[in-house]
């Protein structure tokens, strides 16, 4: 049966993926606009060799809007992920201000110049007000940090969400850990909570093994692994029931979506 918060939940999940149906490729001469079919024939059919070897067809740019297309769902659909993640962990923990739900760090640039870090939400033990949520996060770090074997951090947990993680680009796993060591320098376990189950166990390691917690998308009764175990079991709140009672639905967005963007106009 769905829950009174279900209405709120899908539109703040399903909200950034429905502006993919938009999406034009941009093709070098787009801008932030992008480029339509009409003016992807203007280009193509300008161009000699392009429009000698017929590469200046509907079905060149239905590849490109489809391969740019999917590269932008899979980035909406992240964000979906973390804003409901987000939403979830301010209705639970009962927090008085909604800034409380995310953390935040100013690091400085090579040039010597500021710029602000965020991750996408946080458990503030002393900010909870909603006791039992409070109780089980302190007993869910207590466990997880004796896994880790490192220590309890006074202040809570920090998350960076993702909705999957198939990419092995070192760059991404450095700047990640290098978010963890500021979240210990200020008394926070970083946990990263991926939506998806797929996820290479090599990452997993190095991110265990540089003091950072892991939580995927298992539907198991796990809560040191299943993200939706923890959201269950620590926040109170069955997101795996959000969504599958909602999954008719979302199948059918998504479909729409991944439709518009097969099309050539």
């Amino acid at each position: 049966m769905p829950s009174q918060s279900d209405n709120k939940y899908f539109d703040i999940f399903v909200s950034p993926i429905l502006s993919c149906e938009h999406y034009k490729p941009k093709l070098g001469a787009g801008g932030k606009v992008g480029v339509d079919l009409q003016k992807f024939h203007e280009i193509y059919g300008d161009d000699p060799f392009y429009s000698w070897i017929g590469v200046n067809s509907d079905l060149m740019y239905a590849a490109h809007k489809a391969a740019g297309g999917m590269t932008s769902v899979y980035r909406q659909i992240g964000i979906g992920c973390e804003r409901l993640f987000r939403e979830i962990i301010f209705d639970q923990t009962g927090y008085n201000d909604r800034a409380l739900a995310t953390w935040s760090y100013t690091a400085q640039t090579r040039s010597g110049k500021d710029k602000t870090l965020s991750l996408d939400g946080r458990l503030k033990l002393d900010e909870v007000v909603n006791n039992e949520v409070k109780a089980a996060t302190e007993s869910w770090l207590r466990n997880y940090c004796d896994g880790l074997q490192v220590q309890y951090p006074p202040n809570g947990i920090v998350f960076e969400v993702r909705q999957g993680y198939k990419s092995k680009d070192s760059k991404r796993q450095n700047g990640d850990i290098d978010n963890a060591t500021v979240a210990w320098s200020k008394g926070y376990l970083p946990v990263f909570s991926v939506f998806s189950s797929q996820i290479d166990n090599d990452i997993v390691v190095r991110y265990r093994n540089n003091s950072c917690g892991i939580l995927v998308g298992l539907n198991n009764d796990n809560p040191n692994i299943s993200l939706f175990a923890f959201c269950r079991q620590v926040l109170g709140y069955d997101m795996a029931a959000f969504f599958e009672r909602n999954s008719e639905e979302l199948r059918m967005q998504i479909e729409m979506v991944l439709e518009k963007l097969l099309r050539a106009e």
